[in-house]
């Protein structure tokens, strides 16, 4: 909550009265919130340019970010860029990224996606999610993450902490990344989407966990439709503060 004392002035979101009344869940009270509690909310990942943040998402699947930033000091140093690291084996990857989980899978994907940058753009990171997309192991979440963070243009990325904490603040209806995707960004104007993309996430690693979410101490409770249908409950131990 002492977050919320840093943002000077509320945002002011603009959504269709279809998709709200569809819904039935306050929206702009959920977005903005969120976009208050998480004023500096960012990528987590550790990056200086497109191609390393190409790079290190890929290599986020099923492992965390503290985990990545670990390893990609060491593989950036020895492979500054697409093209070194078009030259190099996958077996040359292991000792590198051996602490990650699938590392042998992961590597065979760094060589061939480095491989394919270097044949079809030169060895630059496309800015267009199409196209990244056509590129192999990139699939649309890891796109839209490089194209938002890496090039600033408007991309709703959606991973596990997005479709469930979407899902269970009413924003969408579904758990798949592709309707999560559509349905958020039909409801929310462009210019938040990058913003929230990281908030949701914040929200997610930080308070609305999988297992034992935060409920009792959740500024956004009152707006959340899995609390209000009883979907979800505090943390075994916590006491709710709106019951004596």
């Amino acid at each position: 909550m002492s977050e919320r004392g840093k943002v000077k002035g509320r945002v002011k979101l603009r959504t269709s009265s279809r998709p709200l009344r569809a819904y039935r869940v306050p929206v702009r009270e959920i977005v903005q919130g969120l976009l208050d509690l998480y004023p500096g909310a960012r990528c987590e990942l550790v990056y200086r340019n497109p191609y390393e943040l190409l790079v290190a998402t890929v290599l986020s699947a099923q492992t965390t970010d503290a985990k990545v930033n670990a390893v990609t000091p060491e593989l950036f140093r020895r492979y500054p860029d697409a093209r070194a690291l078009s030259e190099a084996s996958p077996e040359d990857l292991y000792p590198i990224l051996r602490t990650l989980g699938l590392y042998r899978i992961k590597a065979e994907r760094l060589v061939a996606l480095a491989r394919e940058l270097v044949e079809r753009h030169g060895g630059e990171v496309p800015a267009d999610v199409e196209a990244l997309t056509a590129l192999p192991g990139v699939g649309r979440k890891t796109a839209n993450v490089v194209v938002a963070n890496a090039f600033a243009i408007p991309a709703f990325a959606v991973d596990t902490h997005i479709r469930r904490v979407a899902r269970r603040l009413g924003l969408t209806t579904s758990s798949k990344p592709e309707t999560v995707e559509r349905e958020i960004t039909r409801i929310v104007p462009k210019r938040f989407w990058i913003t929230l993309h990281h908030a949701l996430i914040w929200h997610g690693r930080r308070m609305c966990h999988a297992r034992s979410p935060k409920c009792h101490i959740c500024p956004l409770r009152s707006v959340c439709r899995a609390w209000r249908s009883g979907e979800v409950r505090p943390a075994r131990g916590t006491a709710d503060p709106g019951t004596p």
